[in-house]
């Protein structure tokens, strides 16, 4: 096992298994930049376009989410409360995340999102009290306004690649330890691409854009509708029951 640090601090307790997981769309039912795009912004018509151009490598994802956000104008306070009054858990994460509590899978949170958003909702969704590290982007004022005016917030992101936050820097700080632990991911969209083909074991939200990536570019992957699927799975490989490699043939 190598060494924890302050950039490895999932290894704290010594896991056997690391879990890494997008946050909107795959933890929640919903993405919440999608929501604040569709809905205060200038709609879904123009977000699906730009996330099909991501998909099939016309567009950058920094560029993209860029561009959807700016189009957001209600002050970020206004935003939050849309979103914590709009925003609901899977159905199925609860369970998972208590099961990995109790069986020391530390969740690392890598989101294309905005680290504020995300630690609101989870306050919101699990309650106070959560433990579960976040790696995301961030928000930041527009020319000397408040974040709380009218056009006063902007992204900031974490990380100067064409992702915005290239979500496999995090994933290859353990991955390229000796004996390391087994490492799974789970995400839904575009902003994932970066994560697919990372871990040990994907998990890929059915009928979403990953799917469509992994299969255009061969990456083995599980699909999931809720996290039942994501949790039976771990158990099960936890368990001795299955191996990944047969968990990833199976696709479920």
């Amino acid at each position: 096992m190598g060494s924890v640090s302050s950039d490895t601090p999932a290894l704290a307790n010594n896991p056997k298994f690391i879990f890494f997981t997008d946050f909107d769309g795959t933890v929640t039912t919903a993405d919440s930049n999608d929501f604040m795009t569709d809905n205060l912004g200038f709609g879904r018509d123009r977000r699906v376009k730009l996330n099909k151009d991501v998909l099939y490598g016309r567009m950058h994802f920094r560029d993209s989410f860029q561009e959807m956000l700016d189009s957001v104008t209600t002050p970020f306070n206004e935003c939050i409360d849309i979103l914590t009054k709009n925003i609901e858990l899977d159905p199925g994460f609860k369970e998972f995340y208590h099961w990995s509590r109790e069986n020391n899978v530390p969740i690392v949170i890598l989101s294309g999102g905005m680290t504020p958003v995300i630690s609101t909702l989870l306050d919101t969704l699990l309650g106070p009290g959560w433990d579960i590290q976040i790696v995301s982007n961030d928000v930041q004022p527009r020319d000397g306004k408040s974040i709380n005016d009218v056009g006063g917030w902007n992204i900031k992101f974490h990380d100067d690649t064409v992702h915005g936050h290239d979500k496999s820097t995090e994933i290859r700080k353990y991955s390229s330890l000796p004996g390391r632990p087994i490492m799974f991911y789970a995400g839904d969209g575009v902003s994932d691409l970066s994560a697919a083909k990372e871990t040990d074991l994907l998990f890929a939200k059915a009928d979403k854009d990953l799917v469509t990536y992994c299969e255009n570019e061969k990456v083995p992957f599980v699909t999931f509708r809720d996290w039942s699927t994501i949790t039976q799975t771990c158990k099960d490989i936890a368990a001795g029951k299955i191996t990944v490699q047969e968990a990833a043939r199976g696709r479920i």
